[in-house]
């Protein structure tokens, strides 16, 4: 199945990585994220080369939809157009902050009920349009490539990158959690955190949390599982 394939070659690839090259900045694209991550980080851990700094799970993804959808309903320009999504990578933990919006939209209840769904189950919409052969491939890969655009450009000491991605974090209960982050030559600069929400998004973040959770927990046990 997709979770114990995917995870024994993330797990098998950053343990090379933790012993070729310890410092490298580590973007994780590879599904389920939610769980990828807390991974690859327990297995850096037990390397004792982990730097939460450089460990990133690519949600660039849901950004680009968002932009995508919210542009197509207002009728804006999609390159300046940009919605932070924060949360994680799948199905309801996928939460678009539709209010922090630039530049600012406004909908409908209905309305950004309806988008927040469609962003959330893009991915499936995808595979069904494909009828089942197929998901993601062309966005995915332009996802990736903005997102190791801008980390390229932050290494490389140009300031005020910001990429949503899925980090170790402080901000909610679950130990992994996207944000805005701010990068730098580092990696994480700063964690820009979720800002202010409104109830609607409040209510999505409380629906995403069981499930987050369960899924870092599912990823710290296979690696406490492997041998």
């Amino acid at each position: 199945d997709l979770f114990n394939t995917n995870a024994a070659i993330v797990r098998d690839l950053t343990a090379a990585v933790a012993e070729s090259c310890p410092k490298a900045m580590l973007g994780i694209i590879t599904n389920p994220v939610n769980s990828t991550v807390p991974i690859a980080s327990e297995v850096l851990k037990k390397h004792g080369v982990y730097d939460p700094r450089r460990v990133f799970g690519v949600t660039t993804l849901d950004v680009v939809r968002s932009n995508t959808f919210i542009a197509e309903a207002k009728g804006l320009d999609v390159s300046k157009t940009n919605v932070p999504v924060i949360g994680g990578h799948s199905g309801i933990t996928i939460i678009p902050l539709i209010s922090q919006c630039t530049p600012p939209v406004s909908f409908p209840p209905e309305e950004r009920v309806k988008l927040s769904t469609r962003i959330q189950n893009a991915g499936t919409e995808v595979v069904d349009a494909k009828a089942g052969a197929g998901s993601a491939t062309l966005s995915m890969a332009y996802a990736a490539a903005e997102f190791c655009k801008s980390l390229i450009e932050a290494l490389n000491g140009q300031e005020g990158k910001v990429q949503c991605a899925y980090v170790r974090s402080e901000e909610t209960e679950a130990k992994y959690f996207a944000t805005p982050v701010l990068l730098g030559k580092e990696g994480i600069e700063k964690n820009l955190g979720m800002g202010k929400l409104l109830d609607v998004e409040v209510n999505l973040l409380k629906a995403a949390m069981p499930e987050l959770i369960a899924n870092i927990q599912k990823g710290e046990q296979f690696v406490g599982d492997s041998k």
